[in-house]
């Protein structure tokens, strides 16, 4: 993508509205292009329209008329959640018309050095630990992305001294050029999203790009115990520092002692009072961080989330004794493994975020059985087996809803469950939700834990999982 300032006078579209569209919108046409925001939805669903008329923007809602994309268009800016498939995009892509998402344009507006964080699972949480870290540190952080601040925004906001740390999804990443981050992370790579991405290949291929323009000086780091990812790190420029709960590594940040490597662990495991996050770096010293025992969040997962915000902290300059109060003293975040309260002697957990089965697996492997477990969604042509072993060893019963209802329910009785109930859809997607908040409570004894973890999207009943999350709580506490 060309520097923002040479879009001046020239036709840029925006596709898609909802926050970053918008905000991608104000900025190029405070910067002087001639900026038209389409998206299909009807323009009562676009709230953001009237304000970005009043700025002189024009906004076409309701559809993508065929001259949207014309042969004088210099940029297309993409929502990241559209598909390649739409129209619009085909037309740029036929034009030779540069497609990019806001991610491209915020790291052009940037003064402050960028964190790209991205992976399959633990995202969010370690976004925002890593938020917490470098505040701790004195770093002055601004967390942003597809975390819910437009980057575009916060990239305005920043000065040349904080860092911009971004969370960053596999749709956005697809969608840069250029995108230069100084510090790159990459978490783990599972199965999910191959509904837009069309194969797994594509799907690694876009969490790959934020490694693509790493050069001397910038730090990627990276999985070690996850073996596509470790390939992806290895091959990157620039320093290579790894992160592992089963290994000890001469170079990176570690789990000593290390966790086995054949087993997913439970919340005791977890916190073993003999681990200790440990960090060497090339010269062969080594600092103790922080015990795994007083992490603020449970599971092996969050430990490894826990080990790659360690890592970029250190990457980013922060000393290693700031890190340890924020280590213990972060609680997560909402939606996911977050805890409603108790309700009939039995305790909800709400883990909404856990949109494909392997974030499943985790939360449910980090929390004690027995487990009744809420699950199902939006379909995106998964066969669920991989949830056998889980359901086998770790639930007492499960509740299914969604588009994958059926999959699930057979899932379950293939793995033997016997506890189990499916939950018909009625008009209204909160009161089915609420009939399965029911169900779960009826299965659950004292010191029982009832989980929603969908290990699918929500968009076949809600616009989001915030959405689903909250109307959970909501119906937990009702009990």
């Amino acid at each position: 993508m060309m520097p923002l300032a040479n879009y001046r006078g020239r036709k840029v579209v925006v596709l898609g509205l909802a926050r970053s569209g918008a905000a991608a919108a104000k900025l190029f046409h405070q910067a002087g292009s001639v900026v038209t925001a389409n998206d299909r939805k009807e323009r009562d669903a676009c709230p953001e329209a009237s304000e970005l008329e009043a700025l002189g923007i024009s906004v076409v809602c309701g559809g993508h008329p065929d001259d949207l994309v014309t042969p004088d268009t210099a940029l297309l800016v993409k929502n990241p959640g559209i598909p390649y498939s739409a129209a619009p995009i085909r037309q740029a892509e036929a034009l030779g018309v540069e497609v990019v998402t806001e991610v491209e344009v915020a790291g052009q507006l940037s003064p402050a050095p960028i964190v790209g964080i991205t992976g399959s699972n633990g995202k969010t949480t370690t976004t925002t630990w890593t938020g917490e870290l470098l505040t701790a540190a004195g770093l002055s952080p601004i967390v942003a992305g597809n975390i819910g601040r437009p980057l575009v925004d916060a990239a305005q906001e920043i000065g040349p001294d904080g860092w911009l740390v971004a969370e960053l999804s596999s749709f956005q990443l697809k969608g840069t050029t250029d995108f230069h981050p100084r510090i790159a992370c990459l978490l783990n790579l599972a199965e999910t999203h191959l509904d837009y991405h069309g194969t797994m290949e594509d799907y690694v291929a876009s969490k790959a790009k934020l490694f693509a323009n790493l050069s001397e000086g910038d730090t990627a780091i990276y999985n070690a115990d996850d073996d596509v990812v470790a390939e992806i790190g290895r091959t990157a420029a620039g320093r290579r520092w790894p992160f592992s709960l089963t290994k000890r590594l001469a170079v990176g940040v570690s789990v000593e002692p290390p966790f086995p490597a054949d087993a997913e662990g439970d919340s005791s495991e977890a916190h073993s009072a003999e681990r200790w996050i440990v960090a060497r770096d090339e010269s062969g010293a080594q600092t103790r961080i922080a015990a795994v025992d007083r992490l603020g969040i449970p599971g092996r997962h969050n430990c490894a989330n826990a080990l790659a915000a360690v890592a970029i902290a250190l990457a980013a300059g922060a000393e290693a004794s700031a890190l340890r109060e924020p280590l213990e003293r972060f609680k997560g975040v909402e939606h996911r493994l977050e805890y409603v309260g108790t309700f009939r002697d039995a305790r909800y957990y709400n883990d909404s975020k856990a949109t494909n089965p392997t974030a499943t697996i985790m939360s449910v492997s980090s929390l004690p059985a027995p487990l009744i477990l809420i699950a199902g969604g939006l379909d995106r042509g998964s066969d669920y087996r991989e949830l056998i072993p889980l359901f086998q060893d770790r639930l007492k019963g499960i509740v299914t809803l969604g588009e994958t209802r059926e999959k699930i329910r057979k899932v379950a009785e293939e793995a033997g469950l016997t506890n189990v109930a499916v939950v018909e859809p009625v008009e209204d997607a909160a009161e089915t939700l609420k009939r399965a908040v029911l169900e779960a409570a009826a299965m659950a004894g004292p010191g029982d834990i009832v989980l929603l973890s969908p290990a699918c999207a929500s968009w076949d009943m809600f616009p989001s999982y915030e959405v689903r999350g909250r109307i959970f709580k909501q119906s937990a506490h009702t009990l």
